[in-house]
């Protein structure tokens, strides 16, 4: 039963993982950049929870939608702020990659002075502490985490495979020239896919609040292993965001109950050190670990 109980808590915390590595590899394959503020974007939406819902006294599902839009809407003035004005700079990889790291320093220290050092707590959506699965107790917030992800890959599916914006955003991504020359606004579908990117780091930023405390750092950790999950997955590959980042969730979980639990952070950066010595491309991507 204890190993169901830690693959249901992997799952979990893989999937929020796997939500902030797809905002890396959509913002990458679209402008061929990394976006180390990612994470932070599960800070400020988690932070934007607080307030409707805590303060605000929204309803919740109310305040859950707010705060993701909001997150989208905060990728996109960051991609305004910080990737628009450096982005035809030469070698522009390295100059965006400092801006989003300088990004990432203002964000924290931005909701530091709005929201001060004291940790937050967002109250779960569920009274009940654990359900029983047939006598495995689970905690209904790692229910939600995983089923809500899986809603949203679907959703993402959809959007990028049946809708003619998604396709103008792949197009984008694929060939910026082409897509131009057909008359894509390729700026718009770049500074969309900032906003998407965002909007999924906010959604793993609320969904995990109630399980840890609301700080202005509890973005950086999540971006880093989403970092890793984006790698052992293929940078370039959606498929291998998702699954790198289940991956990186189980192992951690595992790791830190059999292993050791005061390395538990760091399971995630072994499989990151070992996939970048044997096999750099990841398990669908292309090799990155150079520009890294």
């Amino acid at each position: 039963m204890q190993v169901i109980q830690l693959l249901v808590t992997g799952l979990a915390v893989g999937s929020i993982y796997a939500l902030v590595a797809l905002g890396f590899v959509l913002v990458y394959t679209a402008v061929n950049v990394v976006n180390f503020a990612q994470g932070d974007f599960s800070m400020v939406a988690a932070f934007f929870m607080v307030s409707l819902v805590v303060s605000a006294h929204l309803p919740y599902a109310l305040g859950f939608v707010i705060s993701v839009i909001l997150a989208g809407v905060a990728g996109y003035l960051f991609q305004l702020g910080v990737y628009q004005p450096v982005k035809n700079r030469p070698r522009n990889f390295l100059s965006v990659m400092i801006a989003t790291v300088g990004g990432s320093i203002f964000l924290q220290h931005l909701f530091l002075i709005l929201y001060g050092p004291v940790p937050l707590q967002l109250p779960s959506v569920f009274k009940q502490q654990t359900v029983d699965l047939g006598g495995v107790h689970v905690y209904p917030q790692y229910l939600l985490i995983i089923a809500v992800t899986a809603v949203m890959v679907a959703l993402l599916n959809w959007f990028f495979e049946r809708t003619k914006l998604g396709k103008q955003m792949q197009a984008t991504a694929q060939d910026p020239t082409t897509a131009r020359l057909m008359g894509i606004n390729t700026a718009r579908m770049n500074a969309l896919t900032f906003a998407l990117s965002t909007a999924l780091g906010g959604l793993a930023g609320i969904l995990v609040a109630p399980v840890y405390m609301v700080t202005t750092t509890m973005g950086s950790l999540i971006g880093l292993k989403a970092f890793a999950a984006s790698i052992v997955g293929g940078f370039s590959s959606v498929k291998g965001a998702i699954i790198g980042g289940l991956a990186i969730g189980i192992i951690e979980t595992f790791g830190g109950t059999y292993i050791s639990g005061a390395y538990r952070d760091a399971f995630a950066f072994i499989v990151l050190v070992l996939f970048l010595i044997f096999r750099p491309y990841g398990l669908f991507g292309e090799k990155v670990s150079q520009k890294v």
